[in-house]
């Protein structure tokens, strides 16, 4: 087993990085699996793996300190953050701390298998991949999991990235040169898989199956979802501004053709005593479509305000090195 003490980080190989969030009873198992099917089968290589508990509410924390007691010639970094800030910026502390020539993360409840990781580090070391993106083929989840999942991606896809992978990805190692891109370029409201489309280093992609998570319950809900798709969309996509404009420019047009008709009905004494109807319709729709289009052009503002304000995207209370 490859163990590595603090004093020998400038040398290590890979860091692996774990965002932990409600994962109490999986933590240990993680590691173990982790421990057996990558560390042990690569000695070559020395590696650090940094959990980072992003505000969980149960015993994640107290588990991760077992960890350390019941390993404590082994490389394990802890970060505990002050309150939840998101699965993102748990990714970016971890890469923040992270010292490897290249940084893997995976989920803490193993629906991604570990002994990917073989497969990566091989591509990276051996191939010279700056990027390998474990893509999800397939979900051992419930159908309207499946299925939204889907549909959130393909949007992605449609509207931001061609090369997104439809089912997504979570799972992934990136090299210190696209680590240094992603840090040197702090977002208020980042939509990670973006930052590492983004640079357009030649990605290695490796589908696979995820597993059905075992211990607890996801805390992925609709509401975040939506949010994050949101970010997806507004940080990598003119659209829904361009909507905006083209929208606008066929209202205007269709006015401008409706208020000739008007006109010559007008003069032609066409123009009948009754209205009220249609008239509450044009009204009410208008109405719809322009605080639409100030919910689009309100939300980029929100996000150029969040990004002015320049927040800390996390606050650490301790890290255990």
């Amino acid at each position: 087993m490859t163990t590595v003490s603090s004093e020998a980080n400038e040398s290590i190989d890979y860091s692996i990085v774990i965002p932990v969030f409600f994962n109490e009873g999986t933590l240990k198992k993680t590691y173990h699996t982790l421990r057996n099917k990558v560390i042990a089968r690569n000695q070559d290589k020395n590696s650090e793996v940094i959990f980072v508990d992003d505000g969980s509410g149960d015993g994640s924390l107290a588990e991760l300190m077992q960890l350390k007691e019941e390993y404590p010639e082994e490389n394990i970094k802890i970060i505990k953050f002050t309150r939840n800030f998101g699965q993102v910026s748990a990714i970016r502390a971890g890469y923040q701390l992270a010292k490897g020539k290249c940084m893997i993360n995976i989920s803490a409840d193993l629906q991604d298998p570990p002994e990917l990781i073989n497969q990566m580090l091989d591509h990276f070391y051996k191939n010279n991949y700056e990027v390998v993106v474990c893509s999800r083929s397939s979900r051992d989840e419930p159908f309207l999991k499946r299925k939204t999942s889907r549909l959130f991606y393909g949007i992605i896809k449609k509207l931001s990235f061609s090369n997104m992978p439809v089912g997504g990805f979570d799972y992934v190692l990136i090299s210190n040169k696209v680590k240094k891109i992603i840090l040197d370029r702090p977002e208020a409201n980042p939509f990670w898989q973006g930052q590492i489309l983004w640079p357009g280093y030649e990605i290695k992609f490796i589908p696979y199956k995820r597993s059905k998570r075992e211990v607890g319950k996801s805390r992925w809900t609709f509401s975040k979802k939506v949010k994050y798709l949101i970010d997806g969309v507004m940080s990598y996509s003119y659209l829904p501004l361009r909507l905006i404009s083209i929208v606008g420019m066929l209202l205007a047009l269709g006015g401008f053709l409706y208020a000739l008709i008007i006109f010559f009905a007008k003069i032609f004494g066409g123009i009948p005593a009754v209205g009220w109807a249609p008239l509450m319709i044009v009204i009410l729709i208008l109405s719809g479509i322009q605080m639409l289009m100030l919910g689009v052009i309100g939300e980029y503002l929100w996000r150029t305000l969040d990004q002015v304000r320049n927040r800390p995207p996390y606050i650490i209370e301790k890290i255990y090195d």
